[in-house]
């Protein structure tokens, strides 16, 4: 069987089941669950915390995993990310007392508080800057307030946490984050049971993307409705009863979709539908 490892907790784990779910897996029903077989899939699931998920898979135990960016670029794994999935999306920045830091150099010799240790000094490091990282579990805005660090390096949202705490954002962003499959380093990338799992994920991020869009148009006004939904490959077009009339077909993005149809209706089509698309192969 597949041996999979998914987040059993935290902003990961239910986008994570929920994903699974809707590619057709089975799921666990209570969160006390630390494992579940699906015999029909040939899939073994394991429950882990997000940040060890890295390890597991990097140690050959476990295929594949799901887990954020951020947690496997800090596990320092021999693992490498193999698809996006798209939710559970961050941004790391620097942060400190406004006025301190205008741009990176400004970090050498300075005392940086974080939770994600292995990311902040990768990024150091990367940068040839010389500066002192101090590792914290959970909030570290008041690091600086109670001068355990002069900068601190977490998740940057909206910001709120940072300006309550007096602090602002330092500097470009060290790394945008998100959920993501992973594999041990080295791992073979042919595997069938790999790619049939990649193959169902890829169609749930497809399917929430994109949706079906059918219309009526008249024949004259056909091109001019081709280029406004051409689809993937090209639509499917098929001719109406009523001559010089066809229905189209195509898959168009779902945060388009409002304003396709308003300019088909402008062009003359009618009868303009979209339907939500719950599975695919691409």
């Amino acid at each position: 069987m597949l041996r999979i490892a998914v987040p059993n907790k935290g902003s990961l784990s239910g986008p994570a089941a929920e994903m699974l779910h809707e590619a057709g897996y089975q799921q666990r029903r209570e969160s006390k669950e630390l494992r579940i077989v699906d015999p029909v899939n040939e899939v073994e699931f394991f429950y882990l915390r997000p940040r060890d998920i890295a390890i597991y898979v990097a140690s050959g135990q476990l295929d594949i995993g799901l887990t954020g960016r951020d947690l496997l670029i800090d596990s320092g794994a021999e693992a490498e990310e193999i698809l996006a999935l798209g939710f559970a999306r961050s941004t790391f920045r620097y942060a400190t007392k406004p006025g301190t830091i205008s741009g990176l150099a400004d970090l050498a010799g300075k005392t940086i508080a974080t939770s994600y240790e292995g990311i902040v000094a990768a990024h150091l490091a990367e940068h040839g800057i010389d500066a002192s990282v101090v590792h914290l579990d959970g909030a570290v805005e008041t690091a600086i307030q109670l001068g355990v660090a002069q900068v601190i390096a977490d998740v940057v949202e909206t910001g709120t946490s940072l300006r309550n705490a007096g602090l602002e954002v330092a500097g470009e962003p060290i790394m945008q984050s998100e959920a993501v499959v992973i594999r041990r380093t080295g791992a073979d990338a042919d595997d069938l049971k790999v790619q049939q799992f990649l193959r169902r994920l890829q169609g749930v991020l497809v399917a929430r993307t994109y949706v079906m869009m059918d219309y009526d148009c008249r024949v004259e006004q056909l091109e001019k409705a081709v280029a406004l939904t051409p689809g993937l490959e090209s639509p499917t077009v098929s001719p109406l009863h009523n001559e010089g009339w066809v229905a189209v077909r195509a898959m168009v993005p779902a945060k388009e979709a409002q304003r396709i149809m308003d300019d088909l209706y402008d062009i003359g089509a009618r009868a303009i539908l979209t339907t939500a698309i719950h599975a695919c192969r691409l």
